[in-house]
């Protein structure tokens, strides 16, 4: 159940708290105080849209908190898990939003940040809400296979089917690109392929070699400077004039006569001997280097070309060598699909043929649920709409043949009758707001035993009803309020004494400042509310004795009903 809501800088309201009850809290309080702020305050906590209208003129911010105390937290837990968030404690969860007028603003659940769309998937399970204008829902196709299945338990039938429709809608669509282009344009598009695959082909790519061939060409290009060095250390080695190696056959004399002297001479000549080694050795590499570069102007040209040919076709396709390879492979693989198409198109259809088969299957048994279960809806929602005034109505679910689907087979129409000797019409054709609106409250009544979500909040769904229809409204709503906890925004005295919390919300003026507040009250004060909402501000010993009495015969009514 939801256990405080707390608003600031909300329109009106510069702050707000409300601890609702269990069952049924009505909200009540005169045309324009803001009754419906706590419908905005949920509404933002839950996900919905944020209308930085709202927030107070002068405010940079609004914001919204409510405590929720879960009797069953496993569903809420599991979606909390699945966003890397820590379960809830004892059952208990905040949720918290902050809107910025700049722009931009901060979600929480149990003081973590999180993303709207996490509120908005936390709101689906945990609030149903249903405001003036909702109960119009009823009139949509969706709407009605929705409830029908919702009553019906009929979430695993109707999953076979979405799953057996989901794959043979992507099985044509795929015989649909298979089979798409003319003749012409099939030839057309091979010939480009064909060309494609030829090209980079013929070119022999490999993925690190353009990179050894600029270093190569780089090496060829300076060939006669690299020359001229290297007869420069040559000629130091070994010319004919004061040569390295001269200079060290001398040196080692020297060393082997300081060796006989010297005990560290041995490891002098040692160190002589491998310095004169390791020159000989670099002489012999430059050499052996330097030979090969001669005679080099054909590999030169050679060169030039194999990249000239890597930069031409990286510019005409737009992409680097790994990208050319890759566009390669999907050039030959689109090519031997082109070539198969024949083929393909004859495989695919058997497959299409045995998912549309698996289609109609799945979809003849969930007719078949959705049939038997329309039956028992009808009763159920007629003996509701009985109670609730509409005592000679009749109601219908209607279920027709159509083509596949995503939700089925069906085409599903809500028929009503609301008075004796008129023909069932669908209800969007024949029904006034007022019946709308108890055929939604109906609807929810009888859902009220198959739905899981624990509060309910109806935001004058009883508009446009009064009087004895009234009366019934509010027993409705009490009887729901049973199984979960109901919060009601209602104008109707009738509906508001059937609450077991109720709450007014009233504004002042202060400072030039318009403040809206909300404020539970019980006993005389309660008397006094339902006084005004029969007779108006101007409070008579009549309207008071009318309003205590139907305070008494409501709390009679619902004695030991749950409240």
């Amino acid at each position: 159940m939801l256990v405080t809501l707390r608003v600031k800088n909300l329109a009106l309201a510069a702050q707000a708290r409300v601890d609702f009850g269990p069952g049924l809290n009505v909200i009540t309080g005169e045309t324009g105080a803001g009754k419906s702020l706590l419908v905005g305050g949920l509404g933002l906590v839950l996900g919905q849209r944020a209308d930085r209208n709202l927030i107070r003129t002068g405010e940079e911010a609004c914001g919204a908190e409510a405590l929720f105390q879960l009797h069953d937290p496993s569903d809420v837990d599991a979606l909390l898990e699945a966003q890397g968030l820590p379960p809830c404690e004892s059952g208990q969860l905040i949720v918290r939003r902050i809107v910025k007028a700049a722009g931009g603003g901060q979600c929480f659940v149990n003081d973590s940040a999180v993303t709207v769309q996490t509120l908005h998937e936390l709101g689906e399970r945990l609030v149903d809400m249903h405001g003036p204008y909702d109960h119009q829902s009823l009139l949509r196709t969706e709407a009605q296979v929705e409830l029908l299945d919702a009553f019906g338990h009929l979430w695993e039938a109707r999953e076979a089917y979405e799953e057996a429709y989901a794959a043979w809608r992507a099985l044509l669509r795929e015989r649909d690109a298979l089979s798409a282009g003319s003749a012409a344009e099939l030839a057309a598009q091979m010939d480009l392929l064909n060309y494609r695959v030829q090209e980079i082909e013929e070119a022999a790519l490999a993925p690190d070699e353009e990179s050894a061939l600029q270093v190569e060409q780089e090496v060829l290009g300076q060939s006669q400077r690299i020359q001229e060095l290297a007869g420069r250390v040559l000629q130091a080695f070994d010319g004919e004039e004061a040569s390295i190696y001269e200079a060290l056959v001398s040196v080692h004399g020297a060393l082997v006569e300081l060796a006989r002297l010297l005990p560290e001479g041995e490891d002098w000549l040692r160190e002589g001997e491998a310095l004169t080694a390791g020159l000989q050795a670099l002489s012999r590499s430059i050499l052996d280097r330097v030979e090969r570069l001669e005679g080099d102007g054909a590999r030169l040209e050679w060169l030039d070309q194999r990249l000239a040919t890597y930069q031409r076709l990286q510019r005409k396709y737009q992409t680097d060598v790994p990208g050319l390879l890759e566009l390669l492979g999907d050039a030959r693989t689109r090519l031997q699909d082109l070539g198969a198409r024949e083929e393909r198109l004859a495989a695919i259809g058997g497959r299409v043929a045995a998912a549309e088969s698996l289609v109609r299957q799945t979809g003849a048994t969930l007719s078949g649920k959705r049939r038997r279960a329309g039956r028992q809806l009808a009763l159920a929602i007629e003996g509701e709409l009985k109670a609730l005034g509409l005592l000679k109505s009749a109601f219908a679910v209607d279920l027709g043949e159509a083509e596949p689907g995503p939700s089925g087979l069906d085409r599903i129409e809500f028929l009503f009758a609301p008075n004796p000797g008129e023909a069932q019409r669908p209800l969007r054709v024949i029904a006034s707001s007022g019946e709308i609106s108890r055929v939604m409250l109906a609807c929810k009544a009888v859902l009220a035993n198959h739905d899981r979500i624990p509060v309910l909040v109806f935001d004058e769904i009883d508009r446009n009803v009064g009087g004895e229809t009234g009366l019934a409204v509010g027993r409705k709503l009490a009887e729901v309020a049973c199984r979960h906890q109901v919060l009601c925004i209602t104008h109707l005295p009738q509906v508001a004494v059937f609450g077991g919390a109720h709450f007014v919300v009233s504004k002042r003026v202060e400072q030039d400042r318009t403040f809206s507040e909300v404020v539970p009250v019980a006993e005389d004060h309660r008397v006094d509310e339902v006084a005004r909402m029969l007779g108006g501000v101007s409070l008579t010993p009549l309207t008071r004795a009318h309003a205590r009495e139907l305070l008494e015969k409501a709390a009679a009514e619902t004695a030991g009903g749950g409240q």
